[in-house]
This record gives structure tokens, C-alpha cells and sequence, in this order.
């Protein structure tokens, strides 16, 4: 049962993955649909083995462990996190985003908490269907009251909203060029997207934009290896005196040679101020995991150019101030983005290329997912995306401002660099390590029980 609810989930959340490499990694589709199985499948595993310790451990205590299952789960989904390199999509305590009273909860105890949370409220109903103690009404009244009791909270602190005043306001502008996959690399169209960029930034840096952001990869050259065009960045940076903060692909002139996806902070003088290469590639997307074992999916194998990882956490400043950047689904892991806000992050900015997605639910996910990061960290969250979801999300999860998808546009917001941290920022995930240490200790004590038991019960049929 474990196995086919995660199958049924990730199906019905990551069955976009095929689509994308049959159109960009050049897979017939019956191998593009067996690679999205063999991914669904590996991902069900997470809530099947959620499902067998669940009922190892009610076999053994009685129906009303299902009260463990909030900590089962989020142990389960600690190790979908971090297992194989990780793939923290869609975790459960993504499905609050939009709950904003409920999703404040998250600024102390992060989304695993929220995961927590919304497993406890089902526990609570499976145990009032199932439980044998009396009356049934107790623990699904204590999960509303606990639901209720993280909402007036909630909302007060959006009421509140200390933090949408405190630290230096900046108009920030984003530049979605919406350029179609198949033609980023067209060297014909590479001069008409650059130009088209240009004019975008100059329309931003118009409508009183005093920063600016462009998408993940978004210059058709390597901006270190192409002088004329990069001059020309540099240029319109001196000239409107803005910040430009660029995706482009960098190349390390050493033996062997390396490539990475970075991201170029060119300062209001023209300088490059900055470089972050990007920490967390993506498998299938960046490079491919054993390509030996993989050998029938080589056209992929071709097609992927096979970037290094950045080795460190890296700030880039803007002013006094300074500002991470996580590069496409770098936003979806936790942790990475507090060790930007440990480091000294005062603004959160992501830059991405969802154009893979096509009009799929993929590219609504990832920006739910990035925003769930302003709430963590309290901090303002920037986005530019190729194609769409570009926005500015504000420390409480509101969308301050958002472009609709296939669209060349440019969206112009206030954000706000802040220094104040929220529990999370400052403690992290403690509570879903709390979780994973208490699930094992259960089933250490349900072992023991039932070993017990067992010697007991021969006991009992030798007597």
C-alpha cells in the first residue's frame, strides 16, 4: 500500500520528467517514460518504507502507534533529502504554501515541521476511524485545536510584519526573456535574444528598478569567454548605475577543463563583484550518474553537458549589502538555502531556466517550493525565471508581485535586505533529526517488545 501511494503521488507530481527528455535529451519515448518510472518507482520506496515500519511498530504496541506516524514520515522524507544526492520535490509540507497562517509555522521548525503537521492531522482522524480507546472524538479534537492554535499565531505574526519594515528597501527588477529551449544556443538567434535582453534590463532599470536579475543561464555566450558582449553588460551597468545579476556558464581553464553553472553579480561600476557556482547539479539535467550502468539511455548521456559542482557557499555583494543565489532546483533544499542566511545572506535571489517544463504543473511547483524558503529564513525572496513564475515573495510567503509563464516581460517590486534571523534560520532542521533519532528508537523498543513477546510465548506453549 506504501508502495502504490508513492507511485500514485509521484505520478501524478513528476510526470513531466519524460516529456522533457524526449524533447531535450533526445530519448525515444519508451525510454524517456521507463527512466520517469524507474525515478517514480525509486521515489516510492520513501513512503513504502514509511508503511512497513508504521506497521511493524502498530503490530507490536497496538493501533494507537498510528500517533508515530508524523515522525516515521518525516524521517522518511529527511532521507529523500539527502539519499543518492537528493530529491526533495513536493515533500508534504509543501501543500500549506498557500495556507499562510499555517505555513508561519515554518520559520520555526522549517517544512519538514509543516510535514509534521498535516501527517498528525491524518494520524488523528485514522486513529478517531480505527483507535480503541474511548471517546474517538479525543485526538482529532486535539488535532484541530492544535491546527487552530498555529493559525491565530500565524496570523499575528503576518499581522505584525516587523520584518516588511526593518532593514533598507531596494526596487529590484526581473528580466524574463521567455527564449524557447530549442533556440538558446541557435547561433543565429543568439544576437536578437542578447539584444532582446538588453532592451528588457533598460525597460526594468526605466521603471525605477535599482538591481536586476536575469534568468538562470540566460546569455547565449560563456560571459568570461565572449569580451564584446560582456562589455556591453558592463556597459549598461555603468550607464543606468543598477547591479546586474546574470546566469551564465563558466569555464575553469585547467587541466582538465571544468564547467560550471554560475551566476555573475556585475557591479553598478561594471566590475564583476562576484561569482557563485552552483553547489547541488542536477542528475540527468547537469551531468549523469553512472553512465556505465545507464548505457541505454546514451543519447541523453550526449546531450548533457557535464558541468562540475561549486565547492562552496559563495555571497555576492550589492552595496554594503550582500545576497545569495541558489541556481534552478538548489531552492528546494533546505538546508543549502540556511547555510546562505548563516553565511550572511540578507537577501534570498534564484535564478532559473524552467523552460524545460513546458506547460506542465512543474514550473507552479518550483516556485511554491522557492517561496516556502522566504517564510524559513525571513527573508525576501527574488526569482528570475526564463519562462515564468518570476516574482518577489516577501518574508511571510505573500507574492508581492508574479508574471504569468511564456511571457517576455519584465516584473519591477520592492524587496528589502534584512539581518534579523528566525528560529529556523538559527537552529535548522533540529526537529526533523529529532523525528529520524525517535523512529529509531522506536523500532529498537518495538524489537525488543516483540522478542519479548516471542520468548514469552514459547515459554508459554512448553509449559
Amino acid at each position: 500500500m506504501g508502495l502504490v501511494t508513492g507511485g500514485i503521488y509521484f505520478t501524478g507530481t513528476l510526470y513531466w520528467i519524460a516529456r522533457v527528455m524526449v524533447m531535450y535529451g533526445g530519448l525515444q519515448i519508451w525510454v524517456a517514460l521507463l527512466v520517469n518510472v524507474a525515478l517514480i518507482a525509486y521515489l516510492a520506496l520513501f513512503p513504502g518504507a514509511f508503511a512497513v515500519i508504521l506497521r511493524y511498530v502498530v503490530q507490536v504496541a497496538g493501533v494507537e502507534a498510528l500517533l508515530a506516524a508524523p515522525l516515521i514520515w518525516v524521517t522518511t522524507e529527511l532521507g529523500r533529502t539527502y539519499l543518492l544526492t537528493g530529491f526533495p520535490w513536493v515533500l508534504l509540507g509543501y501543500s500549506q504554501t498557500r495556507v499562510l497562517p499555517i505555513a508561519q509555522l515554518a520559520s520555526l521548525i522549517g517544512v519538514f515541521g509543516l510535514s509534521m503537521l498535516v501527517a498528525a492531522v491524518n494520524s488523528a482522524l485514522a486513529i478517531a476511524v480505527v483507535g480503541r480507546f474511548r471517546p474517538r472524538w479525543v485526538a482529532p479534537a486535539a488535532a484541530v485545536a492544535i491546527v487552530l492554535l498555529v493559525a491565530v499565531w500565524g496570523r499575528q505574526r503576518m499581522a505584525r510584519g516587523e520584518l516588511t519594515r526593518e532593514g533598507e528597501a531596494v526596487s529590484v527588477g526581473l528580466v524574463q526573456g521567455n527564449v524557447d529551449q530549442g533556440e538558446k544556443w541557435d547561433a543565429v538567434r543568439a544576437g536578437t535574444i542578447f539584444r532582446e535582453y538588453l532592451g528588457l534590463t533598460e525597460r526594468a532599470v526605466h521603471s525605477g528598478a535599482q538591481m536586476v536579475l536575469w534568468p538562470e543561464s540566460s546569455t547565449p555566450f560563456y560571459f568570461e569567454e565572449d569580451p564584446g558582449s560582456a562589455d556591453q553588460v558592463r556597459a549598461l551597468a555603468r550607464r543606468a548605475k543598477v547591479p546586474i545579476l546574470l546566469g551564465s556558464d563558466q569555464i575553469e581553464h585547467a587541466s582538465p577543463r571544468k564547467y560550471y553553472n554560475a551566476a555573475f553579480l556585475v557591479e553598478a561600476d561594471g566590475s564583476t563583484g562576484g561569482v557563485y557556482r552552483k553547489m547541488h547539479l542536477v542528475p540527468f539535467g547537469e551531468y549523469v550518474p553512472l553512465k556505465r550502468l545507464l548505457f541505454f539511455i546514451s543519447p541523453l548521456v550526449e546531450a548533457v553537458s557535464d558541468f562540475s559542482a561549486g565547492e562552496q557557499v559563495t555571497l555576492v555583494p550589492v552595496g554594503s549589502h550582500r545576497l545569495s543565489v541558489a541556481i534552478c532546483y538548489e531552492i528546494v533544499y533546505p538546508a543549502l538555502v540556511r547555510d546562505f542566511v548563516a553565511d550572511g545572506s540578507e537577501m534570498l535571489t534564484t535564478i532559473t531556466n524552467d523552460a524545460w517544463f513546458g506547460r506542465t504543473s512543474a514550473p507552479y511547483q518550483h516556485f511554491e517550493q522557492a517561496s516556502m524558503r522566504a517564510i524559513e529564513e525571513g527573508r525576501y525572496l527574488v526569482r528570475s525565471a526564463n519562462t515564468g513564475i518570476s516574482g518577489i515573495v516577501d518574508p511571510y510567503g505573500r507574492i508581492l508581485a508574479e508574471s504569468a509563464i511564456f511571457e517576455r516581460t519584465v516584473v519591477v517590486g520592492q524587496a528589502r535586505f534584512l539581518s534579523s534571523t528566525t528560529f529556523y534560520a538559527r537552529h535548522g532542521d533540529i526537529l526533523a533529526y529529532a523525528a529520524a533519532v525517535a523512529t529509531v528508537a522506536l523500532l529498537a523498543v518495538a524489537w525488543r517488545t516483540r522478542r519479548t513477546m516471542n520468548r514469552y510465548r514459547v515459554v508459554a506453549i512448553d509449559n
